[in-house]
């Protein structure tokens, strides 16, 4: 285990060396952690992401360490996106945690179950669900180049292990839902799931916080965090409710994906792309 003071998003070259990455483009590429050295540079790049940019709340040990820890870290699949770049110190500047309902099962369930009821989702779904989790990206990636390895990583692992549907809860920064009225309106107003894949949040903070037709629709899509645009362009749809996460700073909402809704021409785009090395 790594000491707190060296937590750091950099991995030794030779570390990577020993496993392939699933896909490169330029000084960048896209894999699944394999060691332990690399699920720590992941949680020290969430803990900047999430707390020293986002405001969460870390525990004393976390605060330590600068490290965002949790007890799901050693029993999910790590994404990275590694920079390799030109000083021969590669970083991880992209990651989602991504856990399969087998190993959920197994384990301690769903971490989404922590804040959503997802009982008509696990009697319903059909096939293997995937929880993506954990998304964030630094500063100086936040680019096209960045999010298609991710989304080529994720397209690739929902082929390898025949996901049906992929969710988890995707974040609006802030703790009122007030705030984000237009947007959590919008959401539910157009997008959300059929009752039975429709999870419900656990402590429940309504959505539609707006009549239909009384904002402005266009606004209110162009207010959303890229991530919900993404995965709405994707076709998904979101539960009933959001649940305000006081620690992490957010008013979060449940996402999900029907894999078979997603194209075949933008599943392709990501996962069949040639590699630019």
């Amino acid at each position: 285990m790594l000491q707190p003071s060296l937590a750091t998003t950099s991995v030794a070259p030779q570390l990577l060396a020993l496993a392939p990455h699933i896909h490169r483009q330029g000084q960048l590429d896209v894999r699944i952690a394999r060691s332990d050295e690399e699920i720590a540079a992941a949680q020290a790049l969430r803990y900047r992401i999430f707390y020293d940019e986002m405001g969460a709340q870390p525990s004393l040990a976390m605060q330590a360490a600068r490290r965002d820890i949790d007890d799901y870290d050693h029993v999910c699949d790590h994404l990275l996106v590694i920079d390799h770049g030109l000083d021969g110190r590669p970083e991880v500047v992209g990651t989602y945690r991504l856990l399969r309902q087998q190993v959920a099962e197994r384990h301690r369930g769903f971490y989404s179950a922590g804040e959503y009821d997802l009982s008509p989702l696990l009697a319903s779904a059909g096939g293997q669900l995937l929880e993506l989790g954990r998304s964030c990206v630094a500063p100086e990636h936040r680019n096209s180049t960045t999010i298609s390895l991710l989304w080529r990583g994720i397209a690739t692992y929902l082929a390898q292990h025949r996901i049906s549907h992929m969710f988890g809860c995707a974040s609006l920064h802030g703790t009122d839902p007030a705030q984000h009225a237009a947007e959590l309106s919008y959401l539910v107003h157009h997008h959300l799931a059929p009752p039975a894949l429709r999870a419900r949040a656990l402590d429940h903070a309504p959505m539609d916080l707006l009549p239909a037709g009384s904002y402005d629709v266009k606004a209110a899509q162009r207010a959303l965090p890229p991530l919900v645009k993404g995965y709405l362009r994707v076709g998904a749809m979101v539960g009933d409710g959001a649940f305000v996460d006081r620690q992490f700073n957010t008013v979060d909402v449940f996402v999900l994906m029907p894999v078979g809704g997603i194209t075949r021409r933008y599943l392709d785009r990501f996962a069949t792309a040639n590699d630019a090395v």
